[in-house]
C-alpha cells in the first residue's frame, strides 16, 4: 500500500494559522499526534477528499452528524428547497410543529420537545430546567462522561490516572481549562459510573439537595464503556425513588443506538433526554426533550437561530430517511462484519482488541478484550498510545477514524465494500506495527 502525501493540507494549515487561533475552527480537528491537520475539500457518502485528491473511508462523520453520510439527497434536497423561501426569519415556520410532532413520536421521553444549537446548550438547558422544576440546585453526573464544554459542564471529562480521580466514594472535581472558574464545580457531585450502591448511598445522604442525575445511557466519549445489566433501569428507580430527575445525555447515542436512541434500545425512559449530532445530518440544531409538565415549568429557550427553516427542514428530512425499514439493520449488519474482522486481526496478531457495535456505533480499542465497567478500570487496562499510533497510520493508508476515543461511527452510506477494504488496511497497519 502506498503512502499518502498531504502536501496541500500542510501549506493550507501554514497559511490558515496566520489568521485563525491554532489554524483550526474546533480543537477536536487536528489530532494530538498531528503536525498539521488534514483539510477536507468535500465529501460524499462515507467518503472524504482533501486538498491533495485523497480518498478517505470515513469514521469519524463530522464527530458524529453524518448518520446518513455526507451530502444525501434527501437532506440535499429539502435543504435547497427552503433556501428559496429564506433561510431565517427569528419566526415560527410551519414546519417547526412538525418536526416537534415527528420527533414526540420517535422519541419515547418525549411529550413535548425544546430546539437549541448545539449538545452543549441543550445539556445547559435541561440543567437549568432540572433545578427549576425540583427546587433543587446539585447534579450527580459520571466520571469520564462528557456533556459539553461551559464551565459546569466540562468537569472531570478524563483524568491521567486512577490516582488523579482520588477516592472512588468521592472523587476528586477536575476542572480542564485555563480560565475555567473553580467554583463551576460546586454544584456537581460526580461518581464513578456502573455502580448503584454508591449512587445509592449519595443519595440517601445528599438526595433533598439533588435535582437530577444526567448520564449518557452509553459512556462514549472516553471509554468506550457499555452500561452493566439493570444499571440503567436502577438509575430510573433511584432518582424516581428520592425525586430526581433522570436525564439521558443522547447527543452521541440518539438516533443512532437506534431511531428512538439509547432510551428505545435499553427500554429505560428518563425524564430528560438531550439530543443533537444526527438529528439533522449536520445542520445546527439540538433538542431539549421530556415531560410537557418539566418542560413547562417556566424556562423559556432563547437563541436568535434556534429552530431556524434551514435546520428543521433538514431535520425532518433525516428523520424520514432513518425511518425506511432496514436502516438499523444495515447499520447493524455492518458493525457485525467490522466486529468479526477485527477479532480474527486480533487473533492474527495476539492483539488483545476490545470491539463491540451498537446500531451506528462501532467501539475499537487496543490492551483489553473484555467489557470494562468504569472508567478507572479503563484507565487501566486501555492502551491509548497504540491506539493513536494505529489511528494515525490508517489515515496515513486512506482510513479516518476518531482519535483517542476508540469510537467510530457508520453511516447508512457505508458499505460491505468500505468494511472490506477498511479491514485490509487495518491488516497492512497492524503488521506494521506489531
Amino acid at each position: 500500500m502506498e503512502r499518502l502525501r498531504t502536501v496541500n493540507s500542510k501549506a493550507l494549515y501554514e497559511e490558515t494559522k496566520e489568521y485563525v487561533t491554532d489554524g483550526v475552527g474546533s480543537y477536536f480537528h487536528r489530532a494530538k499526534y498531528q503536525d498539521y491537520p488534514i483539510c477536507m475539500i468535500r465529501g460524499k457518502g462515507s467518503k472524504l477528499y482533501d486538498g491533495d485528491g485523497n480518498e478517505y473511508i470515513d469514521y469519524v462523520a463530522g464527530f458524529g452528524p453524518m448518520l446518513l453520510g455526507y451530502c444525501p439527497e434527501e437532506v440535499d434536497r429539502a435543504v435547497t428547497e427552503q433556501l428559496k423561501f429564506g433561510t431565517h426569519f427569528s419566526a415560527p415556520t410551519r414546519n417547526l410543529g412538525a418536526l416537534g410532532k415527528r420527533l414526540t413520536e420517535i422519541i419515547p421521553s418525549a411529550e413535548q420537545v425544546v430546539f437549541q444549537n448545539s449538545g452543549t446548550e441543550a445539556v445547559m438547558y435541561a440543567l437549568r430546567l432540572a433545578r427549576a422544576y425540583t427546587g433543587r440546585y446539585k447534579i450527580i453526573k459520571f466520571e469520564g462522561q462528557y456533556h459539553g464544554w461551559s464551565d459546569e459542564e466540562k468537569i472531570t471529562i478524563t483524568a491521567n490516572s486512577v490516582e488523579e480521580l482520588g477516592d472512588r466514594e468521592h472523587p476528586n472535581k477536575i476542572i480542564h481549562s485555563k480560565g475555567q472558574r473553580l467554583s463551576s464545580a460546586d454544584d456537581l457531585i460526580v461518581l464513578p459510573w456502573n455502580d448503584l450502591e454508591i449512587l445509592e448511598k449519595t443519595l440517601q445522604e445528599q438526595g433533598d439537595e439533588i435535582a437530577a442525575v444526567i448520564t449518557e445511557p452509553i459512556m462514549c466519549d472516553s471509554g468506550p464503556i457499555l452500561p452493566l445489566p439493570y444499571f440503567l433501569e436502577g438509575l430510573r428507580e433511584l432518582t424516581t425513588q428520592y425525586g430526581a430527575l433522570l436525564i439521558f445525555d443522547e447527543v452521541i447515542t440518539g438516533f443512532r443506538t437506534a431511531l428512538g436512541g439509547a432510551q428505545q434500545y435499553y427500554g429505560v425512559t428518563p425524564d430528560l433526554s438531550t439530543f443533537a449530532k444526527a438529528v439533522s445530518s449536520g445542520y445546527p440544531i439540538s433538542v431539549v426533550a421530556g415531560k410537557k409538565e418539566i418542560l413547562g415549568c417556566g424556562i423559556h429557550a432563547a437563541g436568535t437561530f434556534n429552530a431556524n427553516p434551514l435546520c428543521v427542514a433538514a431535520a425532518l428530512a433525516t428523520m424520514d430517511a432513518l425511518s425506511k425499514p432496514g436502516v438499523y439493520e444495515h447499520l447493524d449488519h455492518l458493525g457485525k462484519l467490522l466486529c468479526d474482522g477485527f477479532r480474527v486481526l486480533a487473533e492474527k496478531y495476539n492483539l488483545k482488541i476490545y470491539t463491540r457495535h451498537i446500531g451506528g456505533i462501532f467501539i475499537l480499542y487496543f490492551g483489553f478484550d473484555h467489557d470494562v465497567h468504569d472508567f478507572r478500570e479503563w484507565l487501566e487496562v486501555a492502551d491509548v498510545a497504540f491506539y493513536e499510533r494505529f489511528v494515525q497510520e490508517m489515515e496515513a493508508y486512506g482510513v479516518r477514524l476518531t482519535d483517542e476515543r476508540g469510537r467510530e461511527y457508520l453511516s447508512v452510506a457505508h458499505t460491505e465494500e468500505d468494511i472490506s477494504r477498511t479491514l485490509k488496511v487495518a491488516d497492512f497497519v497492524l503488521g506494521k506495527l506489531t
